[in-house]
């Protein structure tokens, strides 16, 4: 008996131990959910979405030219649901950048499933975001605004580069830091929710309203020589004023006035003989006209030696940027419940798997753009795993290709910031890289041709490609003879299949298809097209055929066209 309580003892502190170990690895696991950089910047400028948008010379999964190409300026307007400022630029930054570790988007996912699931708790967030977004921007002219002095507090200026105010900033100061104020206490009146993603969101704002600068923003402030101190810091001994964000200051002026007055009472008092009282009435009447001076040298004062050294520290402060993060990040989510309710088509939040090379698996995919427009937009699966890493796609123009590939590139972009795909099924790896290659005329040169162009954007892809990459190819070594685009384009198809990456092929080279066939190489989808034309449905096998005269016909430039026309020219050259 001793010895089955000993062992029912063991057992069930092993699972206690292996629960809180779990539990404590979730919680580490949850601090990168941070960027590196946070929305919220400590330059002198705002961040604003061209900042986030990817650059040559700065990006991460999504090269600018991938970010063109599968359109993810109209993906990101599609889904964007947000209220607040920051929410849409954490949307847009997750579309631009998205994430790539999968741990972190399976704990987001489970943040969207227990807010859609539970109407109270959606609720709950999405009143808190709409009464705090009211002040959001008044946080934004504090720390990024420019204060011109004078008695005006009129709304900033039309410049685009800069917010510009009137006055000394003692509105802005208080609206800002209100606005800091509340999102702390309303914040801290929601329901404790479940998952943890949503927890480490709200105990970002808590953690704030714990810090020492949220206590300066709460006030009051004290401050002396550039220093400040909270009231809490601040002992009975300090010699440090409290600063009041206001140029009508009680105590000044009062003491201006009583300066006035004793002059005057010396005067009239001491000097009587020689009949100074007009001196003296006459220096009263000069404080009048003084007195506006005075007050605007103290607006210059608390300018320059409080309000913006202070609000420095707010821009600077770690503390306040995850605060401000953790809203956006809160409004990023509810636009993606949103989306989901919005749309009523079969939608999914994919699985997602954490390995070390890429795969994408969908039933019934939709292109995310086009089922606005088109209600009976014809579905297509996606297998994109080990069996068939390499897919080579044929078929005739206008049959759906390009789409189908934009589809697979949108999915794979809207399952790694953990929206809704449009699907009744899906398993995705977080890739490291996304590349989409498509002819690109305006960036030719007259020293490599279009051959060389794009073969430098195939050579920048596969040397950046690694086996956690998506990557699309439409056609390849375009612009030189058919012999070495078969060569060529042999080699790179090969070279992707033995690098691992998800490869998809568009090509019309149906030789080539029947090449790496042979070896073993690549899974094939062709266009289908029925009597009447393409269907939009992909079906396994290779087109062989090219449907040219068909799509020449539609547009009125067939071979009968041309003979017609022809014909039509020389009867009127011989009338």
């Amino acid at each position: 008996m001793f010895r089955s309580k000993y062992a029912y003892f063991t057992r069930s502190f092993k699972a206690a131990c292996g629960q809180l170990t779990k539990t404590l690895k979730q919680t580490i696991r949850m601090i990168d959910i941070w960027r590196k950089q946070f929305i919220l910047s400590d330059s002198d400028q705002p961040t604003r979405i061209h900042d986030i948008r990817p650059t040559e010379a700065n990006y991460e999964a999504l090269d600018p030219k991938t970010f063109e190409a599968i359109e993810a300026e109209a993906l990101f307007h599609t889904i964007d649901q947000t209220k607040t400022e920051t929410g849409r630029l954490a949307l847009y930054r997750s579309i631009a950048r998205p994430a790539q570790d999968a741990q972190v988007l399976q704990q987001k996912q489970v943040a969207v499933r227990e807010i859609e699931s539970n109407p109270q708790l959606y609720d709950a967030l999405a009143n808190f975001a709409g009464k705090v977004s009211a002040g959001e921007k008044s946080l934004k002219h504090l720390l990024y605004g420019e204060f011109s002095g004078g008695l005006a507090t009129e709304e900033p200026s039309d410049r685009s580069d800069k917010l510009e105010f009137g006055g000394y900033g003692y509105r802005q100061y208080q609206d800002g830091t209100q606005f800091a104020v509340d999102l702390v206490e309303k914040a801290g009146k929601l329901p404790r929710p479940q998952s943890a993603y949503l927890r480490t969101l709200l105990d970002a704002i808590h953690d704030f309203g714990q810090s020492r600068l949220f206590a300066l923003m709460k006030g009051p402030v004290y401050s002396t020589g550039g220093k400040f101190k909270t009231k809490k810091e601040k002992s009975s001994f300090d010699l440090y004023s409290r600063f009041r964000p206001s140029l009508f200051k009680i105590m000044p002026t009062l003491i201006f006035f009583a300066t006035g007055y004793g002059i005057l009472f010396f005067i009239e008092t001491l000097m009587p003989q020689l009949g100074a009282s007009y001196i003296g009435y006459g220096i009263l009447a000069l404080t009048v006209p003084v007195f506006p001076v005075v007050l605007l040298a103290m607006g210059v004062s608390d300018r320059d030696a409080i309000i913006y050294p202070l609000r420095k520290q707010f821009r600077e402060s770690p503390e306040l940027a995850k605060a401000v993060e953790a809203l956006g990040l809160l409004d990023e989510l509810l636009s993606f419940v949103r989306y989901g309710q919005s749309y009523a088509g079969d939608k999914v939040l994919p699985e997602i798997l954490d390995e070390k090379q890429h795969r994408l698996t969908v039933s019934q995919a939709r292109n995310p753009l086009l089922i606005k427009n088109i209600p009976d937009y014809v579905p297509n699966d996606i297998h994109l795993d080990p069996a068939g890493r390499v897919l080579i796609i044929t078929g005739p123009n206008s049959g759906g290709k390009t789409a189908y590939c934009k589809t697979i590139a949108q999915i794979q972009l809207l399952g790694q910031i953990g929206c809704y795909i449009p699907a009744t099924q899906g398993q995705l790896v977080p890739a490291e890289h996304i590349y989409y290659q498509v002819p690109d005329p305006g960036q030719l040169s007259a020293a490599m041709g279009r051959f060389g162009h794009e073969l430098q954007r195939t050579r920048e892809i596969f040397f950046n490609a690694t086996p956690r990459s998506l990557v699309v190819l439409d056609e390849l070594s375009e612009g030189t003879t058919f012999e070495e685009k078969m060569t060529i384009s042999e080699y790179i198809l090969k070279g992707f299949h033995k690098l691992g990456a998800s490869t998809l092929l568009v090509t019309h080279n149906h030789e080539l298809c029947e090449l790496l066939q042979k070896d073993g190489i690549g899974r094939y989808l062709q266009v289908e097209f029925m009597p009447q034309g393409p269907t939009h449905r992909l079906i396994a096998g290779i087109s062989k055929v090219s449907h040219a005269d068909r799509v020449a016909s539609a547009i009125g430039f067939s071979r009968k066209d041309v003979e017609a026309h022809l014909e039509r020219q020389i009867e009127t050259n011989q009338s």
